[in-house]
């Protein structure tokens, strides 16, 4: 009981303090639709200026003119992407521009998400404890630690003009680290998974370097890159080196799991049959890990490519040739991150076998010395 309540304060206490963090810096008001007329389309629209619009009343919640109520005119031009069409209770982020007369100019900028972000998260987090309990308790731990480690870590120290790489390998060590010694305690089992986790990302990260480099892929294959040559602090990035650090990143959870999971197997083995060599256990951790190694390895490249598929439908409606797809940078980019993360999980599995199988034998003979020295 005082160690569920010593979790459950800790858990409080990250929740809050990513709460804050989240919430430190908020430059947009908010408001809440009061009533929306149906879409019109303007009489008089020409190229280049809004297509229709909608007469929108409207209660700012959030800011300076938190209460006051404005009727605008919310402009619409007709792209899906960018239009913002909305209806009676909808919550928004507005951007109100005061005029030289006094008059205030309102814009509606965005819906307003977080709400149900937040809900999901809770829901994710009530799953988490329900189905795992005290696992569950510390796998929010290690994510609330994770996602800290990034934000105030790995990104602040890229915006400060260091070398992506080696920051994105410290940091992926130091979340397998803290993941592994949370969740399975600080033995013999964790210490293999870690040792497993680490060379498995690090390969993943040096084939990536390797292969990109000889292609010759530029870093700058999505809109977000290439937003980052004109940011205010004005910092020159080495984009090949943010790609692959994102590739590292983006390789470390699913070498994680792989690597916990042959661990903990060879533990139980071994626990099961004491008397096997560490041959033995070598072999049934790598029987293990050849089981997960091809569900893995699709769930990594699934993921790439699932971000894709509207790109894909282009390639297809304009009948694109395969030789002109996979010669394209964006799609080169995404090959290299699907194929050299999965060659490091591939390369984990005997990494952790061999680690845990010679790990857990030499706990066993410690423990036995120990009981006869008694």
């Amino acid at each position: 009981m005082i160690k569920a309540l010593k979790y459950i304060s800790t858990l409080l206490m990250l929740i809050l303090l990513l709460t804050s963090t989240a919430y430190a810096k908020q430059d947009m008001d908010t408001a809440i639709v009061l009533e929306a007329s149906q879409v019109k389309e303007k009489t008089q629209a020409s190229e280049g200026t809004p297509l229709a619009y909608q007469t929108v009343k409207l209660k700012i919640t959030s800011g300076k003119y938190k209460g006051q109520v404005f009727t605008i005119e919310n402009n619409l031009t007709g792209n899906l992407a960018f239009d913002i069409i909305v209806k009676k209770g909808d919550k928004v982020f507005v951007y109100i521009e005061p005029q030289k007369d006094g008059h205030l100019d309102v814009f509606i900028l965005d819906y307003y998400r977080q709400d149900y972000v937040l809900y999901l998260t809770l829901l994710f987090a009530a799953s988490l404890i329900l189905v795992g309990r005290q696992k569950g308790i510390k796998a929010i731990i290690t994510l609330a630690f994770t996602f800290f480690i990034i934000i105030k870590i790995l990104l602040p120290a890229i915006l400060l003009g260091y070398n992506p790489i080696p920051i994105a390998v410290l940091v992926s060590i130091v979340i397998t680290v803290l993941t592994m010694f949370i969740i399975a305690g600080i033995n013999s089992k964790s210490i293999s998974a870690i040792i497993g986790t680490t060379s498995g990302v690090i390969l993943a990260g040096f084939i990536a370097y390797f292969i990109g480099s000889k292609i010759r892929l530029t870093g700058l294959s999505s809109d977000e890159a290439a937003m980052l040559l004109y940011i205010p602090q004005q910092i020159t990035f080495d984009f090949k080196s943010l790609l692959f650090a994102g590739i590292i990143l983006g390789a470390l959870g699913a070498v994680m799991d792989v690597g916990i999971s042959i661990a903990s197997a060879v533990e139980e083995i071994s626990r099961a049959n004491e008397n096997l060599t560490t041959g033995q256990l070598f072999s049934a951790g790598m029987n293990v890990g050849r089981d997960i190694m091809g569900t893995m390895a699709s769930t990594l490249i699934l993921a790439y490519s699932g971000s894709a598929i509207p790109l894909l439908l282009l390639f297809m409606a304009y009948q694109t040739s395969l030789k002109e797809i996979i010669n394209l940078d964006i799609i080169a980019t995404e090959i290299v991150r699907s194929l050299a993360a999965s060659t490091g999980l591939v390369a984990a599995i005997p990494l952790t076998a061999l680690a845990a199988a010679i790990l857990v034998k030499k706990s066993k003979k410690q423990s036995e010395h120990t009981v006869v020295r008694k």
